[in-house]
């Protein structure tokens, strides 16, 4: 599996986002790899969706709360990262 990347859609940012861009995208993909890594590592027979909730709680614990608070990862994405946990896919 690759390592996921966090995009942010520039026609949904405020201006002061658009500016901000590149690193609340380094900062949120790094959250990401670490709450994909960690929860590849305890992985214990989990469902996808138990495993979704997990990377999302994960991913908002390595976040600044206000940048948690408005981490709303692509669903779709998501799962397609915690069906490569379940799957044990390690591309």
């Amino acid at each position: 599996m690759a390592e996921p990347q966090v995009t942010l859609d520039p026609r949904s940012l405020n201006v002061v986002e658009q500016k901000l861009r590149g690193p609340l995208e380094d900062q949120l993909t790094s959250a990401l790899q670490a709450a994909t890594e960690k929860t590849r590592h305890t992985y214990a027979g989990e469902s996808v969706d138990e495993v979704s909730e997990q990377l999302v709680e994960r991913t908002r614990s390595g976040l600044h709360p206000d940048i948690a608070a408005g981490f709303q990862p692509d669903p779709v994405q998501l799962r397609r990262v915690a069906e490569a946990i379940v799957t044990g896919s390690h591309e």
